[in-house]
């Protein structure tokens, strides 16, 4: 677990850093690199999250709820951090989409976002330990279940375009010194997520079915994110030809990671 937060932390530090110290930045290549964090976040959600989910629940109908419900969520943190999640650069104080969006409102709706994300990496009840335990109770032993690393790069391949995003968008309206207190503040709100749970299930606060729920909404958020990215990628609905060859190359390592890992 420790590991796990430093380095959810750091790359987000380090990510955001980066539109910190370097303020003249190319946007295509950014949007390439959102669109490879995008498919790769799609992949191992399709590949690995969902699978595990519904292999896992005792009702596969309830699960879906709740990855629905995660979808709707994500719509409504996404008014609320005007879409930085999935690499929207927009300046802060704006009417989006009929609602004023300040900085603050920014903040807490990709705080609220992130916090929820580290809950996928709870540590015992995580999707690794819990699903290996159910296959042992029920003798599923047939089932090749992979670790938890492909899940982990991608989260943090998804928080390194995401911090980026939101220091570029303080930047426009705030000191730097400032910039970097809400950039630290962001970055814990991963590790936080991923504590806390970790807390709350060792506790026995919050039971195994507490936990489904937070994953089918982390799944549904991610489903929301990475085929949003897809969609406004090519707002135009043309063909581009860079894009396609980087989302195939984020399939591919998807699978092959999640093979071997």
């Amino acid at each position: 677990m420790t590991f796990n937060f430093l380095v959810l932390f750091f790359t987000a530090l380090f990510a955001g850093g980066l539109a910190y110290f370097i303020p003249s930045w190319e946007e295509r290549y950014f949007k390439l690199v959102l669109v490879f964090a995008g498919s790769y976040l799609f992949a191992i959600t399709v590949l690995h999250i969902l699978p595990e989910l519904f292999v896992e629940s005792s009702d596969p109908t309830k699960m879906g709820f709740y990855i629905l419900l995660g979808f709707l969520l994500q719509q409504i943190l996404a008014l609320l951090s005007t879409g930085v999640e999935h690499g929207h650069i927009h300046h802060p104080d704006h009417q989006h989409n009929g609602m004023q969006v300040g900085i603050w409102t920014i903040m807490i709706g990709l705080f609220l976002h992130a916090f929820l994300e580290g809950t996928l990496l709870t540590e015992d009840g995580s999707l690794a330990g819990h699903l290996h335990e159910h296959e042992e109770h029920v003798g599923h032993g047939h089932h090749h279940h992979h670790g938890s690393n492909n899940l982990l790069l991608g989260i943090l391949l998804h928080k390194g375009p995401e911090a980026f995003a939101l220091v570029a968008v303080l930047m426009a309206s705030l000191k730097k010194r400032w910039v970097f207190a809400l950039l630290v503040v962001f970055a814990f709100a991963s590790p936080l997520g991923m504590v806390l749970s970790n807390y709350m299930y060792e506790s026995n606060i919050l039971g195994r079915e507490g936990l489904n729920v937070f994953y089918g909404m982390v799944a549904g958020g991610f489903l929301h994110i990475s085929t949003t990215i897809f969609f406004e990628s090519s707002p135009d609905h043309r063909f581009y030809l860079n894009k396609v060859l980087i989302s195939i190359l984020a399939f591919g390592l998807a699978v092959l990671l999640e093979m071997l890992v």
